[in-house]
């Protein structure tokens, strides 16, 4: 599933194609996603000019002067620039063309993505509980340690928690967990401040790198010009059960966490 660099890599991608183009149409060819795309998407839209291209946690939004489409790239999702008049296949469900010829293309084999309208997008059920972004001036190893207190989650549920911190999925959280050197099955209420500080910087570090090199790749995810991130070959844990600790070569050990994988290295991890 893409997570938050990914989503943001795409949302770097399709901005300088899409803010201040006009929308001209809208052509939905599938519209039974994980929620059925609104019947009067394009009435709402066309004709309108795409203001920003924001994001917020895993969502994408196109924020028009009076509205604002909300998009999920869910488990296979991508959002693609066409600028040749490439035929859709057949999972580019939805394309957005611009005045200016452009298409932003939505292929989602699964279907487990969405194309939402809210005249309201922060206001929106899916978004109004969110939790603080991790790059954000907000998000801070206090504010971990305070929301923890009297908890007996593991910590790495706790900092997938959306309503925690938004966007820190399997994978990063794997990642942030061996460089702050916490057990991911320690309970998140039995961790000291400094410990989070650290915990913090690790998950601003993890993400922050895997969106320089365009998100993490380990299936179906591409950007938005169709190629694959980078981030998986700076990996240190997640996906090497079995190869020897970056720090101190004891092999690294998976187990399953809410039915995900999860690896740790059983010396440096406590």
């Amino acid at each position: 599933m893409p997570e938050l660099p990914e989503v943001e890599t795409t949302r770097r991608g399709i901005a300088p194609h899409c803010e201040g183009q006009t929308i001209a149409r809208i052509e939905v060819r599938n519209g039974s996603l994980r929620w059925p795309v609104p019947s009067d998407l394009a009435a709402q839209m066309e004709g309108q000019i795409i203001r920003t291209v924001d994001r917020r946690a895993k969502y994408l939004f196109l924020n028009l002067d009076h509205g604002t489409a909300i998009i999920h790239l869910g488990m296979s999702g991508s959002l693609r620039i066409i600028t040749d008049n490439k035929p859709a296949l057949t999972h580019d469900h939805i394309d957005l063309v611009l005045h200016s010829g452009v298409i932003l293309r939505f292929n989602d084999p699964r279907r487990f993505g969405c194309w939402l309208w809210s005249d309201s997008a922060a206001a929106h059920p899916l978004i109004a509980n969110l939790g603080p972004e991790p790059l954000s001036p907000e998000f801070s190893g206090r504010m971990l340690f305070h929301l923890s207190r009297s908890k007996n989650t593991p910590v790495k549920a706790f900092i997938m928690d959306s309503h925690v911190v938004v966007g820190v999925g399997n994978i990063y959280a794997n990642e942030a967990l061996f460089k702050a050197g916490i057990h991911p099955r320690r309970k998140a209420g039995r961790i000291s401040l400094d410990r989070y500080q650290r915990l913090a910087e690790a998950i601003r570090e993890t993400l922050s790198a895997a969106i320089l090199m365009g998100g993490t790749t380990l299936r179906d995810f591409v950007n938005s010009d169709g190629k694959p991130g980078y981030f998986a070959q700076s990996l240190l844990v997640y996906g090497q059960a079995g190869n020897p600790c970056s720090e101190c070569k004891t092999p690294l050990k998976e187990i399953r966490m809410s039915g995900r994988s999860t690896v740790y290295c059983t010396r440096c991890q406590r």
